[in-house]
C-alpha cells in the first residue's frame, strides 16, 4: 500500500525564496509548457510542498482558461499564493531571466555576425528548425484541442480565414469567430475543478482593478500608439496585444507578432525566424522570444532597452489576468457556456498556427531541396525520436552551416 502524500506546508514564504526556486527552474526547464508543468510539480509540490496536488491541479486548470503562456502563469500564481504580489514578480523574474538573457545575447550575436558577413547557412538552419518545431506543435495541438469533427472543421476553416485575412485584425477576428462557433456548436462534458487554497489570495477590489487595467491597456494602447507615433509605445502595444490574445501556448504568438513587425522597415522574416528557432534551444518560457524581437528592432528603442520593454509588455497581460482571476475563477470555469466558447477559441488557435506554418515559416525557410530534406530530418528527430528541442535546433544550425 502506497504512503499518502505529505501534506502541503502552511508557512508563508518570502520573495527571495520564491525567486531562487524559480531561477533554478528557469535554468533547467527545457521542453516547452507541458514539460515545464511537470518540472513545477516535481519541485514545488513533491519536493518543496508549497501546495497540494489538488491545489496545483486547480492552478493548472485556471491557466488553461486564460490567454497567455500557461506555464509562466502557473508560476506567477504559485508565487502570488506563496509570497503575495512581490512573490508573483519574483516567480516571473526567476523563471524568465535565464531565457531572456540568452535571447538578448543571441540578438547581439546575430547583429554582429550579420555585420561581419557571418550569417547564411547557420541562420537558414535555424529557420528550418523553426519549421519542424511549428509543424510538431500544430499536429500535437490538433490532437489535444481538436478531438472531434466540429473542432477539426473549425480549425481548418480558421486556417483558411487566417490565410485570406492576414494581419492582426484578421487573426483577432478568427479568435472571436472561434468563440462564437464554440458557443453555438460545441458541448463539453466534465465537471468544474475546485478552487485552489493558499496563503494569499488577492482581494475583490484589487482583482477588479487588475482586470480593469488589463482591459484599459488592451483598448487604449493602440490609440496611444497611433496618436503619439512613438516607436516604443508601438512596440509595447504590439507585444501587449500578442500576450493578451494568445491561447494555446507560446507557439501561437508567432503569427500575431509576425503580422505586426515583419514588414518593410521592420524586422525581416529571416531575422524573425532565426530568433524563433533559437528560442527553442533555451530553457524557460518561449515568450522570452519577445526579448529578441525588441532587441532586433531596426529603430530605437532596440538593443537591451527594446528587449526589456518588449519582454515586460508580452508578460504583463498574463500577470494582470492571473491576479484578477485567482479569486473568482471557479465561478467562471464552472460555467458550461464559457467552457464551450473557450473550446472553440482553442480550435481556432490550431488553425491560426496552421496558417502560420505555411506563411511565413515554410515559405521563408524551405526554399530548396536541401532545406526541405533538413526539415524532414529535424521533424523526424523531434516528433518520432523525441530528441530534445534544443538539440534539434543545434543540429539544424550545424546542418545548415554545412549544406545550406
Amino acid at each position: 500500500m502506497k504512503d499518502a502524500p505529505a501534506p502541503a506546508r502552511t508557512d508563508k514564504g518570502t520573495p527571495v525564496e520564491v525567486f531562487l526556486a524559480f531561477l533554478r527552474l528557469g535554468l533547467t526547464s527545457f521542453g516547452g509548457p507541458v514539460a515545464h508543468l511537470g518540472f513545477f510539480r516535481e519541485d514545488l509540490v513533491k519536493r518543496r510542498r508549497w501546495l497540494s496536488e489538488e491545489s496545483y491541479a486547480s492552478l493548472v486548470a485556471l491557466c488553461q482558461f486564460l490567454p497567455g503562456p500557461a506555464s509562466s502563469q502557473v508560476g506567477m500564481a504559485v508565487g502570488l499564493m506563496r509570497a503575495g504580489p512581490l512573490g508573483m514578480a519574483a516567480a516571473w523574474l526567476g523563471f524568465t531571466l535565464p531565457s531572456a538573457l540568452l535571447m538578448l545575447a543571441f540578438a547581439y550575436g546575430v547583429r554582429h555576425a550579420d555585420a561581419a558577413g557571418m550569417g547564411g547557412g547557420w541562420l537558414n538552419g535555424l529557420k528550418v528548425a523553426a519549421a519542424a518545431i511549428v509543424a510538431d506543435a500544430v499536429l500535437g495541438m490538433a490532437k489535444t484541442l481538436c478531438p472531434d469533427r466540429p473542432r477539426r472543421s473549425l480549425a481548418l476553416v480558421a486556417a483558411a480565414a487566417a490565410a485570406l485575412l492576414p494581419g492582426a485584425l484578421g487573426q483577432i477576428g478568427v479568435i472571436a469567430g472561434g468563440a462564437l462557433v464554440g458557443l453555438a456548436f460545441i458541448r463539453l462534458d466534465g465537471t468544474a475543478v475546485r478552487e485552489p487554497s493558499g496563503h494569499y489570495l488577492p482581494g475583490r477590489t484589487a482583482s477588479l482593478i487588475a482586470f480593469s487595467l488589463f482591459v484599459l491597456l488592451l483598448a487604449g494602447l493602440p490609440l496611444l500608439a497611433q496618436a503619439s507615433g512613438n516607436a516604443g509605445v508601438a512596440l509595447f502595444d504590439t507585444l501587449y496585444r500578442a500576450g493578451a490574445l494568445v491561447f494555446g501556448g507560446g507557439h501561437v504568438v508567432l503569427p500575431l507578432i509576425e503580422a505586426e513587425l515583419v514588414k518593410p522597415g521592420g524586422l525581416t522574416r529571416e531575422v524573425f525566424l532565426a530568433g524563433y528557432g533559437a528560442a527553442q534551444a533555451v530553457p524557460g518560457p518561449l515568450f522570452s522570444f519577445a526579448a529578441y524581437v525588441g532587441a532586433m528592432m531596426p529603430l530605437p528603442p532596440n538593443g537591451v532597452a527594446g528587449g526589456l520593454l518588449a519582454l515586460v509588455a508580452a508578460f504583463l497581460p498574463s500577470a494582470l489576468l492571473v491576479y484578477a482571476a485567482l479569486r473568482f475563477w471557479t465561478r467562471l470555469a464552472a460555467n458550461r457556456r464559457v467552457r464551450d466558447g473557450l473550446a472553440g477559441v482553442n480550435a481556432a488557435v490550431v488553425g491560426l498556427l496552421g496558417a502560420a506554418l505555411w506563411d511565413p515559416v515554410i515559405t521563408s525557410s524551405l526554399t530548396s531541396h536541401r532545406a526541405f530534406a533538413l526539415a524532414l530530418l529535424a521533424y523526424l528527430a523531434l516528433a518520432l525520436w523525441r530528441v530534445p528541442a534544443w538539440a534539434v535546433v543545434g543540429g539544424a544550425a550545424l546542418g545548415g552551416a554545412i549544406v545550406l
